[in-house]
């Protein structure tokens, strides 16, 4: 078939699909970043974090999971569930209150309220209650209904709660509760240290409380008899309602007394709850107040129990915590049960039923950030049964004395409906986090941290690229075992200033001679790492064990590829690698060349430089080197090193110059031309290799069927195709080597090649072999021999109808093309941007159709159909930092995964799991007789009486603005037209009864006519028979 008939042909079958794309975000991982807020809904058991960048995180049983943005973006302050409800209640650092609906799996604010003269300090919502207090940095008091998100004209100066003879401010309302014994009560914390009980019916004040120190925190009883405070000495104070003129008691937890009698001074108690139980004493809890005598202490939780008191130290600062009780009355005993802790870089959850207070195993992903994050790799399509393996093996490895209880925060739900299993099937993934090492927080030169991965889901075989030029391939096994660690050692380096002409690699089709400009391979088994080290060069950066080495079950290390320092200089760092399990190779590369591992011989195949791998075939005419620059010069110019910082916490790697990758050489790449007749190109610009990859292909246009290629992307544009012949016969593999050469074919594009895909005649992608998975520490059964099974696809199945040969499709930093191969003619090319690059590229499957999918340093994301390369989508998506399905590092310590695919779009409201679940409030318990006769019942009141527009007035129009809500007006017209759809109903029914009596009246009215009728006639007969006689009728 000639070129044209495939353009006609591929340009006839392509659909118009641009309204099956369409970006989303969809789930986020991770602990949120900066957190600042902590609420808890004791009814749902669900919990929300806020954080500084506002942003809310809703938890509930695992699997329910939901992130919220405010639009702002300002810093979220405090939160408060309307119990129950459905609801959730935020306020922000911009003095703006927001009604979040939680009834609907993507939550919404329904409602927003912004403070324009006061700043928001505190807010306290009642159980059960519609008016929301909300205390000032001035002092004041506001009373917002919940409804209608409006302030009431019920307003508590501050000037009014203190006494007139008074002459200081009291300072920020710091605290707002209303009385367990009474809800009429609202008690009134200011920061300076004054306490007062409002008595909302009679608008005065009922006492007033003086304290030197200053108020961080108040937690009542739950009889309303007496409250704590925590103050900023360190101390907590109790007090009695019935004298208030002093505090029944005084507590320092953590002070002791010095030789001279006084106490030691203390740090603040940011927070105290005072929590009682039926079956013990009552539970003091509070953070910090610890003594200032030591520096660098960690910062404590502290649980008092009667006279037990247990220090909980925690690893990172606490930001708050909460107490999870049984009731959500504040009336009642409380019977608390756990406590959740927010840490700056953690959650965390005491259970307190147990004398030791364990922690609870916590079930989310939260441990993205344990060290900083270098690298993230996002795997879909991933093999049925590795998730499960996954996570048995995982279990093996939890860490002991863990609470036994069930995870507290169980509400929400989470059930796929059938129609979205398959779905989530198919879209199953995995996806690793990859820390830099396993310490916290990592240095500039740390040897460990992680620059790229590999991994084959079916074999199991694991690759991790270190930046200390390294790499460690894992194989996976559910059985320990005892191993040793295979090391080999390359000598990736150039010799720069040598000069080779073209004559000189064309007599070297293979590689079993080096030239002089191929870097020499060096290796050895890890028993002696040291010997053979030819003069002048360093040994490797890192130290593989010698001796055997137990390991547990799961990914187990087999082999170490190290580069070698060559005359006291680092090597390069790897740009790109590759590993294919069906031939058991491994292969790498840098901007000094290319290396092939044969990871089952545990040698060395390919170790050459970028301008060996051309052979005659170099497109460019490079100029030599100037015999006045000698090594000193060179080596001072290849190595200058500059700092690049990657987007993590803390995270600075040192990245070389010359790494044509980067992002400095890409935008100078754009003035260099790519094209084939560039006249010179100067031997000092070194071009890496940004890509590699396996497959069945044809290197040569006279090749009649597919082999087993290597296809090489370089930073210059180039596509290099090396042919292998590796062995079938299993016992031959492990005994002959493979061999592999140059002089396929080359291929040009402008800008670095960053991704190779490969499609069948008919557009259909065609996959990499693979071997699949087999444990290699199982126990060996005399009868069924292990043998390697693989699986292959060749382009070769689809010949009979489509004629010979496949796409091969190409895409760079700029320009995207589809070749035929083995012809290597030019179908379609697409100049995909000339203003920015690609930094990222992929081939994915969407609704049964192949696409190229791209993402542009400009924040665009775009799709071209596959192979005609039309573009489907051009969206701007600026936070994407990675590509596939797609996945970015939204903050230090979180991933956000987004889709492109309206098909998930569609199905993603029946993947996420409800927040809300329709539960039966409980009910208050009865307190009996005697306590209800002696004062002891709460006392009620309609607080709508008090603060509704009848008796409190409107508040003033310039102290706050109310903003109605997206989520509002479309929840207006949901429910308008549901009332109109119910109305019309109603109509349809209300006509239909109406016509059907309607037939019965005319029914009726037939029978009430031939009645009269009947009856006419049966009168008439009878006038007429009235006045004879018998016998004459």
């Amino acid at each position: 078939m000639t070129n044209n008939k495939y353009t006609r042909f591929f340009n006839n079958c392509v659909l118009t699909v641009c309204s099956l794309f369409c970006v989303v975000q969809t789930v986020r991982h991770g602990f949120p970043y900066q957190p600042t807020a902590l609420a808890f809904d004791p009814v749902q058991k669900i919990l929300a974090i806020g954080s500084r960048s506002g942003g809310v995180r809703i938890l509930g049983r695992p699997g329910v999971d939901c992130y919220c943005q405010h639009e702002s973006g300002a810093a979220v302050l405090q939160l408060q569930f309307l119990i129950n409800e459905g609801a959730l209640v935020s306020a922000c650092a911009d003095d703006t209150l927001h009604l979040w609906n939680l009834r609907q799996r993507r939550p919404a604010v329904l409602h927003s309220l912004k403070f324009n003269r006061e700043r928001i300090t505190f807010c306290h919502l009642p159980f059960q209650s519609k008016w929301l207090y909300v205390g000032t940095e001035r002092g004041n008091t506001h009373i917002v209904n919940i409804e209608s998100f409006i302030l009431s004209g019920y307003v508590i100066m501050w000037n009014k709660a203190i006494e007139l003879s008074t002459k200081t401010h009291p300072g920020p309302v710091v605290h707002l509760s209303d009385s367990p014994k009474d809800e009429g009560k609202l008690l009134i914390g200011f920061e300076s240290g004054t306490i007062v009980q409002w008595d909302l019916r009679a608008k005065k004040v009922d006492f007033r409380i003086y304290y030197d120190e200053a108020i961080h925190s108040v937690s009542w009883h739950h009889e309303g008899k007496q409250f704590m405070c925590s103050h900023s000495d360190g101390s907590l104070t109790l007090w009695n309602l019935r004298n208030t003129t002093k505090p029944f008691q005084v507590t320092f937890p953590h002070g002791k007394i010095q030789k001279d009698g006084r106490k030691e001074s203390c740090k603040p108690i940011l927070k105290v709850e005072y929590k009682t139980s039926r079956s013990s004493e009552p539970f003091i809890i509070f953070s910090g107040g610890l003594s200032y005598d030591k520096a660098g202490r960690r910062p404590t939780l502290t649980i008092m129990h009667g006279k037990a008191i247990t220090v909980l130290e925690m690893d990172h600062p606490i930001v708050e915590f909460m107490v999870l009780c049984e009731t959500p009355y504040n009336n009642e005993v409380q019977e608390p049960y756990a406590v959740v802790v927010l840490l700056e870089k953690d959650l965390i959850v005491v259970d307190l039923t147990q004398s030791n207070f364990p922690v609870f195993e916590n079930p989310y992903p939260m441990d993205v950030h344990e060290s900083p994050v270098t690298c993230t790799a996002y795997f879909a399509d991933c093999p049925p049964d590795i998730i499960p393996i996954l996570y048995s093996i995982g279990a093996k490895h939890k860490k002991t004395g863990y609470s036994q209880k069930e995870w507290p925060i169980g509400g929400g739900t989470w059930t796929l409906a059938k129609t979205c299993v398959s779905n989530y099937q198919h879209h199953r993934n995995h996806l690793y986090y990859l820390p830099a090492s396993k310490g916290g927080d990592t240095g500039d030169d740390d040897p460990f941290a992680v620059q790229m991965v590999s991994w084959c889901p079916q074999s199991r075989i694991f690759c991790v690229v270190g930046i200390s030029a390294h790499i460690i391939l894992y194989r996976f096994s559910k059985y320990d075992a005892n191993t040793q660690i295979v090391s080999l050692e390359v000598r990736l380096q150039c010799e720069t200033e040598d000069v080779i002409s073209p004559s000189e690699t064309e007599n070297n089709p293979c590689f079993s001679e080096t030239g002089p400009h191929s870097p020499q391979p060096h290796h050895q088994h890890a028993s002696s790492p040291r010997g053979g080290t030819p003069e002048g060069m360093k040994d490797s950066c890192l130290k593989v064990k010698e001796r055997s080495v137990r390991v547990p079950p799961g990914y187990q290390a087999e082999l170490v590829v190290q580069l070698l320092w060559v005359d006291g200089e680092p090597p390069q760092q790897i740009t790109s690698v590759d590993i294919n399990s069906a031939y058991g190779l491994l292969a790498f590369g840098n901007c000094n060349g290319l290396a092939v591992v044969d990871y089952l011989q545990k040698t060395i195949l390919l170790c050459m430089s970028t301008l060996d791998l051309y052979g005659s075939s170099d497109p460019y005419q490079r100029l030599t080197r100037s015999p006045r620059r000698n090594r000193q010069s060179t080596s001072g110019s290849t190595h200058t090193h500059r700092q690049e910082y990657l987007k993590g916490p803390g995270r600075k790697l040192s990245l070389p110059t010359d790494l044509k990758t980067d992002l400095e050489s890409r935008e100078n790449s754009f003035s260099r031309s790519r094209s084939s007749s560039v006249s010179s190109i100067d031997r000092d610009t070194k071009e890496a290799i940004t890509t590699l990859q396996f497959g069945e292909s044809f290197a040569r246009k006279n090749d009649l069927i597919p082999t087993p290629c290597l296809w090489v992307g370089t930073s210059l544009g180039v596509v290099l195709l090396i042919p292998m012949s590796i062995p079938t016969d299993q016992e031959e593999r492990m005994e002959e080597s493979v061999t592999m050469g140059p002089g396929g074919a080359v291929l040009m594009l402008k800008g670095s090649v960053l991704r190779f895909g490969f499609l069948d005649c008919v557009g259909t992608l065609i996959q990499s072999p693979y071997e699949v998975w087999k444990d290699p520490n199982a126990p060996e059964d005399p009868d069924r021999p292990r043998r390697r099974k693989l699986v292959h696809f060749s382009p070769s199945s689809s010949q009979d109808t489509c004629g010979e040969g496949h796409l091969a499709v190409v895409c760079s930093e700029r320009q995207a093309k589809v070749f035929l191969m083995p012809s290597q003619s030019c179908l379609f090319v697409h100049n995909i941007t000339e203003s920015s690059f690609v930094l990222r590229a992929d081939i994915v499957s969407v609704c049964n159709s192949v696409c190229l999918t791209c993402f542009c340093a400009n924040g665009h994301v775009m799709t071209l159909s596959l192979p005609s390369l039309r573009p489907l989508m051009d969206v701007n998506y600026l936070p994407l930092t990675d590509m596939r399905i797609a996945l970015y590092l939204s903050s230090p310590t979180e991933i956000q995964r987004i889709t492109y695919s309206q098909e998930m779009c569609d199905n993603l409201q029946e993947m996420l799991g409800e927040l809300f679940t329709p539960i039966e409030t409980p009910e208050a318990q009865n307190r009996g007789f005697l306590k209800g006769f002696f004062g002891g019942n709460t006392n009620t009141f309609d607080r709508e009486e008090l603060f509704g527009e009848a008796a409190a007035g409107k508040a003033s129009r310039s102290l706050a603005q109310h903003i109605p809500g997206q989520a509002g007006m479309e929840g207006m017209k949901v429910a308008a037209s549901g009332v109109v759809g119910d109305l019309a109903r109603a109509r349809i029914a209300l006509d239909e009864r109406g016509q059907r009596l309607g037939e019965l009246e005319e029914r009726t009215a037939l029978m009430m006519t031939s009645a009269e009728v009947f009856s006419k006639h049966a009168h008439e007969i009878m006038l007429k028979c009235k006045d004879k006689k018998w016998y004459q009728l």
